[in-house]
């Protein structure tokens, strides 16, 4: 028999029968107590002393004005953070810029280079070509010849 076929379970209980309850571990002891003034919130609390503020409760009346400091904290911290990777891109495309910069000088000298009198005739030369020793000669045409 295949071993992922279900099986009738043999020591099923009863419906109505009682069931072994588990054994509860005992509790841990207590941790002592933290001494005061150890915690950051507690030096916080020790120092600015705003317990009288919320004495009777959350003042809703200052709602609104913690909202907007809230929404003008995180425009700024948004704004700057938009600003930083702008100055990245700005650096980036001026880093491009010079690489492509001094290609275009490296290819504009070797195109001149190229384009020499000198060099376009040894370059022609294996085809068979030679440069001309004559002078070219001016061709004129009367305006009632044509």
């Amino acid at each position: 028999m295949a071993v992922n076929t279900a099986r009738p379970q043999v020591n099923r209980p009863k419906a109505n029968t009682l069931r072994e309850v588990p054994k509860v571990e005992k509790p841990r002891p207590a941790r002592p107590p933290r001494q005061k003034g150890t915690s950051l919130f507690e030096l916080l609390d020790r120092y600015t002393k705003v317990d009288w503020f919320f004495a009777e409760g959350l003042p809703v009346r200052y709602l609104p004005k913690v909202l907007f400091l809230m929404a003008v904290t995180l425009f700024y911290i948004g704004n700057t953070h938009y600003a930083d990777r702008t100055l990245r891109r700005i650096d980036k495309t001026k880093a491009e810029t010079e690489d492509l910069r001094a290609d275009y000088t490296t290819l504009k000298s070797d195109y001149m280079e190229a384009s020499k009198q000198s060099e376009v005739a040894r370059n022609v030369s294996p085809l068979g070509l030679m440069e001309s020793s004559t002078p070219p000669i001016q061709v004129v045409i009367k305006k009632d010849e044509y």
